[in-house]
């Protein structure tokens, strides 16, 4: 399998080289590839599949620490068509990473880094750079057969209200071990298959686009009560 990483969402001090050496945070974050193509084959079960750049939707990031975050959050897609033009936005992208993000031991409840990459316009909701104001909402939550995100954030760049939606059937519960050998998330939703909506606003809250999105990579997840 051969990639090519697209566009990158470099979050900043949260992953300098000065906060990586002294281990500041918890859990670190970088989405080297948000918009990524793969080429190549996967053979599985007998049956060949053939993965095209132009249709692969890729994605390519890192995370690396002592401990995973939680609540856990991420929401991606570069499968974007605008609900306004009808135009297929090929030159965007969107990345929403985070939860509770922990510096050393003090906690910051409710944190998510974003950016969007809209037909080369870049639009930046990261709260590790406190100079662009930027306040985040979200909620999370399980029926019995979705799971549904919403998040709200606003800064200095606009103003962005994500909707997705994936079903159960078409996720898995990842199963993932802390460094310490402790498995703290037993019920971490990962999926490939959301759909929804992006609203792209500017700073005088004029709708810039909403944006329809396939393939969103999708994961939710709380630590289980101890």
């Amino acid at each position: 399998m051969k990639i090519r990483k697209i566009t990158a969402f470099n979050v900043g001090f949260g992953a300098d080289e000065v906060f990586r050496k002294a281990e500041a945070f918890e859990m670190f974050w970088h989405a080297e590839g948000m918009k990524s193509e793969f080429e190549g084959e996967v053979l599985w079960n007998g049956r060949r599949y053939v993965v095209r750049p132009e249709d692969c939707y890729g994605y390519a990031d890192k995370n690396w620490g002592k401990d995973f975050t939680s609540p856990w959050v991420w929401l991606s897609s570069n499968n974007l068509t605008s609900e306004i033009s009808g135009k297929r936005l090929n030159d965007s992208v969107f990345d929403i990473g985070g939860g509770r993000p922990k510096v050393g031991h003090i906690a910051l409840p409710r944190k998510l880094l974003s950016a969007f990459w809209y037909e080369g316009t870049p639009y930046e909701f990261n709260f590790s750079k406190a100079w662009t104001a930027v306040h985040t909402e979200f909620n999370c939550r399980e029926t019995d057969t979705q799971v549904i995100w919403h998040v709200e954030q606003r800064s200095l760049s606009g103003r962005m209200v994500t909707d997705i939606t994936c079903e159960k059937k078409d996720m898995l519960l990842v199963n993932y071990e802390s460094p310490d050998g402790a498995k703290r998330h037993n019920r971490l939703w990962n999926g490939g298959n959301g759909r929804g909506t992006v609203q792209l606003f500017d700073l005088k809250g004029n709708l810039i686009d909403r944006v329809h999105a396939e393939c969103v990579g999708c994961e939710y997840g709380e630590y289980s009560p101890s």
